[in-house]
């Protein structure tokens, strides 16, 4: 996928105020570890799983454990049973909340604005209409768009497993939950606070921004305003914003305190709002050295794809790691890479185990190779996997 409107999709497919400087220090220096300084591989062992003091980040073990949109690898995506999950399973963060807004102007949580593929929206006669083809950040798509339904008529819909033929045991669970609000998950979030007796993390995702301020539903604005209105909008908060699109994360910094991170895909793909602004640069060029300090200055952390840490050959197999994690720790920058998911299909080829394509491979290899390089954290759809390889690295 060469385009931003493709990314969000890539996060599934291809695995499947405070100025910025004071921001940079709560994430680089915090994240980055108790030694104060820039990590290795023995650095980041002896953070992990420690607890430091003041607050914020500094509460959240290293490498961080993030439940990609919850806990994806069992339960249908971004949905209060899957967040739910994604705390019981370990997670340090939870990925509540890719965001998109409805036709009344409510955030809600779905990976994609079209919900044909996890919704039962198919299902429903009397929204046979709405089914329609559009463009969407330059990808012609067809299906049923969260922009052209009201919160009302999106919340007599349920969900359903994304992708069923990696996960067939997860359409046991199709149809028990409806699709969450971002209000809602903020809610869900303060009550498994009180319930856990400790701070329960979320990292939601403006989706599409640019296309959505076209349709005059602009996201940043309608964010900032629920994270005030919670009283989660500072820099402590337990709220981290991430976004493919660079200028979405830059009008974020100027409407939040919250921890920002930019989200990478592919080397050779340009964010969206770069095309539509005729600015000439890929990912290749954000992740050069001044690339990186340009995103320190309204950022503190990236979220690039795992290849962009160590690529893979032609036949799928990991060779060296890149630079990235050194250089982005140069200018304060935290890492949390995307996505970690146990089945053959998405795992490097040298952790493959047999053909299947919803059999388990060797993930706790793959988790160590990945956190040797000094990654700050990961995206995982299988956050107990993720636990348990962090305490295996830690202690190896």
């Amino acid at each position: 996928m060469g385009t931003q409107g493709t990314q969000g999709t890539q996060k599934s497919n291809q695995q499947a105020g405070v100025s910025g400087t004071g921001r940079r220090a709560l994430l680089g220096a915090a994240v980055l570890g108790a030694t104060g300084g820039v990590l290795g591989l023995s650095g980041t062992a002896r953070a992990a799983e420690a607890r430091h003091e003041g607050g914020g980040l500094r509460s959240l073990p290293t490498p961080t454990v993030i439940g990609h949109r919850g806990a994806s690898g069992y339960r249908p995506e971004h949905t209060l049973g899957s967040y739910q999950l994604a705390l019981d399973l370990g997670a340090d963060i939870v990925e509540a909340g890719d965001l998109v807004p409805t036709r009344d102007g409510h955030l809600v949580c779905r990976h994609e604005p079209e919900i044909g593929g996890t919704t039962d929206v198919a299902d429903h006669p009397e929204f046979a209409a709405r089914r329609t083809t559009k463009v969407l950040d330059g990808v012609s798509t067809t299906g049923w768009f969260t922009e052209d339904f009201t919160l009302a008529e999106l919340k007599t819909l349920r969900a359903i497993e994304r992708i069923p033929a990696n996960r067939p045991h997860n359409t046991l669970y199709d149809g028990r939950w409806e699709i969450p609000t971002f209000e809602e998950v903020l809610k869900w979030q303060d009550e498994q606070t009180r319930k856990r007796g400790k701070q329960v993390w979320i990292y939601p995702e403006t989706k599409h921004p640019t296309y959505f301020r076209r349709l005059g539903l602009g996201l940043e604005e309608r964010v900032a305003k629920l994270l005030h209105r919670h009283g989660k909008d500072r820099k402590n908060s337990p709220v981290v914003l991430q976004s493919f699109e660079p200028t979405s994360i830059q009008r974020l910094n100027e409407l939040v305190d919250n921890p920002l991170v930019v989200l990478l895909s592919t080397a050779d793909s340009r964010p969206w709002d770069f095309v539509e602004a005729g600015d000439p640069r890929t990912v290749a060029d954000l992740i050069t050295r001044s690339g990186l300090r340009e995103i320190a200055g309204y950022a503190q952390g990236i979220g690039p794809t795992l290849d962009l840490v160590i690529p893979k050959d032609a036949a799928g197999r990991l060779t060296k790691p890149t630079s990235l994690v050194k250089d982005a720790h140069a200018v304060g920058l935290i890492l949390h890479p995307y996505t970690m998911r146990n089945e053959n299909p998405f795992l490097p080829a040298d952790f493959r185990k047999g053909a299947d394509a919803d059999a388990y491979g060797d993930s706790f290899a793959a988790f160590r190779t990945y956190f040797a390089t000094g990654i700050d954290g990961v995206f995982t759809d299988n956050p107990d996997t993720g636990v348990l390889a962090r305490a295996d690295f830690v202690n190896g």
